[in-house]
């Protein structure tokens, strides 16, 4: 296995820092962390170049149809710039709360059961798994479709997307299997970085090319006014998908210290060569192909053949090592929950139940990704229900909660409208979502070959 693993972690001891973060005091103790994961071992730069990969993955591919289309130049723009700036600022309060008291929360769910007690705890639990989950089968589908897409430029009948499903559903698992926690991907990241650089490269070349010779291309937004406002909505989701992904705490848990320091410096470099990058491949296959453009944009690609196969490929590849960091809190809470932590990983034991947890993760999500392959649907659930409170409620409650006392009047005002604005938008993108799925249910049978 990679050599990130190297045991369970018995009991992974947190020296809290004795320091003053936006104003809450850090208490200068040492306190017991249990995990079956390396616990403040990474570097800032390691986790910044796993974000900058991490959501440059495949889901790019289809924010142009998913994010601009519904919302188009104006108001599409507006909705990049304000979504991700609040977004940035959302991930940096929250990194902030690393550490209270002197105790480290090293999974977000921690975190909020220690504030508000165990509802708070279960329900984190539950919408943050609901978002990893949900987005590990977008993961599988991407997967599938570019392997999909290599096979239908050499054949006229190419095999049905589950095929492709199947087999990306199975990679990840021996990839999960081999590179059992965040900090054992240090030596993937190269790699991951070659593969998204190829792809983002050949996408540009041919977009641009296409889009200087695309004559015809128009950018209405299409529908009725009830749902041109849905489509916004959910295109805002989107946005929201693009920027985060609901486990900021579970990977600050891999930084060494000081933790919080590093994961601003982290989010820093995601937030500004990270987003420049997914942003602008939206953008320029938006403006390219206009409101026609595919959620699987290599569809749209004019060739030559090899580059198209070349950039399925790259998606393809990267996409095992970018899916791992969004479903990696699963693995963790499985392992430290059910691996004996006596005993090292590569033991008997911890490698046969290690198979088993694995093997019954990506074989469920597979199946469901199969049974159900409508990608847009997947991005826009689970950044309406589960990531406008991970993100910007949560935070802002845990603000109230801990500062509240000694905060400005200002900042108790502005992050209580927080709190109401985005549980407003969580609801909202909510139905607009589930509208969606219901309308495409209707479209598309069980396993279809979309």
């Amino acid at each position: 296995m990679e050599e990130g693993s190297n045991g369970v972690e018995k009991t992974n001891k947190i020296e809290a820092l004795n320091v003053e973060t936006d104003g809450v005091k850090i208490q200068a103790h040492e306190h017991v962390v249990n995990s079956a994961h390396t616990i403040d071992h990474d570097s800032w730069e390691q986790v910044g170049l796993m974000l900058i990969t991490g959501f440059n993955c495949g889901y790019i591919l289809s924010f142009s149809n998913l994010m601009l289309v519904p919302l188009g130049w104006s108001c599409g723009i507006v909705c990049l710039v304000v979504v991700g700036a609040f977004t940035w600022y959302a991930n940096w309060l929250l990194a902030g709360f690393h550490i209270i008291d002197g105790r480290r929360f090293i999974r977000y769910r921690d975190l909020m059961g220690f504030v508000f007690g165990r509802k708070m705890y279960y329900l984190t639990w539950v919408l943050q798994f609901f978002t990893l989950l949900l987005g590990n089968m977008g993961f599988i589908l991407l997967g599938g479709r570019a392997l999909k897409a290599i096979n239908s430029e050499f054949s006229s009948s190419p095999l049905r997307l589950q095929v492709f499903i199947l087999v990306t559903g199975a990679v990840f698992f021996i990839f999960a299997f081999v590179v059992p926690t965040m900090s054992a991907m240090r030596s993937w990241l190269a790699a991951s970085t070659i593969l998204t650089i190829t792809y983002i490269a050949i996408l540009l070349a041919i977009i641009v090319k296409d889009g200087r010779n695309n004559t015809t291309r128009d950018y209405n937004i299409s529908g009725n006014r009830a749902e041109k406002v849905l489509n916004a909505f959910g295109a805002i989701a989107t946005i929201l998908v693009c920027n985060t992904g609901g486990l900021l705490p579970e990977i600050q848990s891999t930084l060494r210290k000081p933790a919080i320091k590093n994961m601003r410096k982290a989010l820093l470099i995601q937030y500004t060569i990270g987003l420049a990058l997914y942003y602008g491949v939206s953008i320029i296959g938006y403006w390219a192909y206009g409101s026609s453009v595919s959620d699987y944009i290599p569809n749209e690609l004019s060739g030559p053949r090899w580059a198209k196969v070349l950039a399925n490929a790259s998606v393809f590849l990267q996409t095992i090592i970018a899916q791992h960091m969004f479903i990696i809190p699963i693995h963790e809470a499985l392992d430290t929950k059910l691996l004996k932590l006596d005993q090292s990983m590569h033991s008997k034991v911890n490698f046969k139940r290690l198979l088993g947890l694995r093997a019954l993760l990506f074989s469920l999500n597979t199946f469901v990704t199969a049974m159900f392959p409508f990608m847009g649907d997947f991005v826009n659930l689970f950044g309406s229900f589960t990531l406008f409170p991970l993100t910007f409620v949560f935070p802002s409650m845990i603000f109230i909660q801990i500062k509240g006392k000694t905060a400005k009047r200002q900042e108790m005002v502005w992050h209580c409208a927080n709190i109401v604005v985005s549980s407003l938008l969580a609801i909202i993108t909510t139905v607009a979502a589930v509208r969606s799925i219901v309308n495409n249910a209707r479209v598309y049978s069980f396993f279809a070959d979309k």
